[in-house]
């Protein structure tokens, strides 16, 4: 028995299956800003608007996790997490809304991003999705969370969806931006359409050494990049970038982020101790919590189509398209529409 079966044998007798009662009517439960709007406008965040206090530390799992908590202390929890090439201020402006409504709002940077490090220089600087995954587990038993409402954009929205799937009894319910993410390396040696494969470029950049060299010389030009093409809408300032930038100054990032790529591709071996995890994601685990999909009308960076992944929401679900330019980072783009899905998939 692996570490993180431990975790699920230990927690499971907590807390059963979430409650998949009818969606309370929203009259009257949403704040009146959230209400008088959608969010289907791209947002003009500064720098200097909505920035986080300081950052937490705790040890959970393997790790030292940096994160943001605001809201108050007794609030129902809810979790967010980010992507790559991101950071936990994709969520600067959707967790005081959240907080506003009385949610305890967490915002952990994932392993290799900022202040988080790992507990020992012996650990392998893994970034495979259940390694991710299982540091979330580790964090809520650290912080006492035994059920929250996950939330997730790219690679967070791959890790809200396997803790949704493998441990339903510590996800109240979900928010995931471009739906049903959950992978495994077989599939991912599967070749795509032309026209498909040219999307994931730095997947295969990256599987060389000289595209690990050339993000480790420019990881902040690589990064902008990125937001660029996947956000082409999104006219984010400098100071909104450089804010986020500095995380990938940890001294893992690079090799969490080669090493994520590689293993989807089946280029680089992952940790025995996650091989039962990999096992389960690899037969595609339907997911049973309430759980809102969400989706920018401009996203540049690859998705599947929402028709896709449907079948694989077996609770209730619900999913939305945010128009009005909105791309890849859809919750910093559209605060109000996020944090608004969270509102609602959490009284479902």
């Amino acid at each position: 028995m692996n570490d993180f079966d431990k975790i699920d044998g230990r927690r499971r007798h907590l807390i059963g299956a979430a409650a998949m009662g009818l969606a309370i009517a929203e009259f009257g439960l949403v704040s009146p800003t959230l209400a008088a709007s959608t969010g289907q406008t791209a947002a003009t965040t500064s720098a200097a608007a909505n920035a986080f206090g300081p950052i937490k530390q705790v040890d959970a799992g393997l790790l030292n996790v940096g994160y943001a908590e605001v809201g108050p202390a007794d609030g129902a929890p809810v979790i967010l997490l980010h992507g790559w090439p991101y950071d936990i201020h994709t969520y600067a402006d959707v967790a005081p809304l959240l907080a506003a409504e009385g949610f305890r709002v967490i915002v952990p940077h994932l392993r290799g991003y900022g202040t988080t490090r790992f507990l020992s220089a012996e650990t392998m600087r893994n970034g495979q999705q259940a390694a991710i995954a299982a540091d979330i587990v580790a964090l809520m038993d650290a912080l006492k969370i035994e059920k929250a409402t996950i939330g997730g954009c790219d690679w967070g929205a791959r890790t809200a969806n396997i803790v949704a799937a493998l441990w339903p009894e510590r996800c109240k319910a979900m928010v995931s931006v471009s739906g049903y993410l959950i992978g495994n390396q077989q599939a991912g040696k599967q070749p795509l359409p032309p026209k498909a494969e040219l999307q994931w470029w730095y997947q295969y950049y990256f599987a060389t050494e000289r595209g690990r060299a050339g993000y480790e010389k420019y990881t902040r030009d690589f990064a902008r990049l990125i937001w660029q093409l996947a956000s082409p809408q999104w006219k984010f300032e400098d100071a909104t970038f450089e804010r986020s930038a500095t995380a990938f100054d940890n001294p893992d990032h690079v090799d969490i982020v080669m090493h994520n790529y590689r293993w989807r591709l089946g280029l680089a071996e992952g940790e025995a101790r996650y091989d039962d995890l990999e096992k389960r994601l690899a037969q595609a685990p339907v997911i049973a919590v309430p759980t809102i999909t969400l989706e920018g009308d401009a996203n540049g960076a690859p998705h599947p189509e929402p028709a896709a992944y449907a079948k694989m929401f077996s609770g209730k679900y619900e999913h939305r398209l945010i128009t009005g330019g909105i791309g890849h980072n859809l919750p910093q783009e559209a605060p109000k529409a996020f944090a608004k899905a969270v509102i609602d998939v959490s009284r479902r």
